[in-house]
């Protein structure tokens, strides 16, 4: 799995190798850190683009993040298209959470649902809500969601 930074430098270690060195050095530098993860999609024609970002806060000083693209070709309707972002993320989230639990920085999943009803996404927002819940993580949704919402929609526009 290929991730870079925004500037979109590779990165050539494991992102759990660069995330740790991430924390170690922000740290030393007197930051405390909160890490946000999110997916968006955007579907152009046959191809639905996928991007997932790492978002590490520094509080009150901004912050950067790590990002990895990929596409499919799978037609899914919106509810699965939803719940296929919280997926990515759950798996992104997974992968760096015990890294995390050693730093103590805290982590948030992002879904890019709506909750309010009046928006097609968010008839996934419960399902999206009991998976990441049920996996232990913090949970936000829009408008709160803003490495979803936010960041990784820059990665897919």
């Amino acid at each position: 799995m290929t991730w870079k930074k925004f500037s979109g430098e590779i990165i050539q270690s494991s992102i759990l190798e660069e995330v740790e060195n991430a924390i170690i050095r922000e740290t030393e530098n007197g930051y405390k850190l909160k890490v946000c993860i999110g997916t968006d999609s955007q579907v152009k024609g046959a191809v639905t683009d996928f991007a997932t970002v790492i978002v590490l806060l520094r509080e009150h000083h901004g912050g950067f993040m790590y990002i990895h693209q990929e596409k499919s070709t799978q037609q899914v309707s919106i509810k699965e298209r939803m719940l296929m972002e919280v997926q990515k993320s759950i798996e992104t989230a997974y992968s760096i959470c015990d890294l995390l639990d050693i730093y103590d920085v805290a982590l948030e999943v992002h879904a890019d649902i709506n909750t309010s009803p009046s928006f097609k996404s968010n008839k996934a927002l419960n399902d999206a809500m009991g998976y990441i819940l049920s996996m232990g993580f913090i949970f936000k949704a829009k408008p709160e969601a803003f490495a979803s919402s936010t960041c990784a929609d820059k990665m897919v526009h």
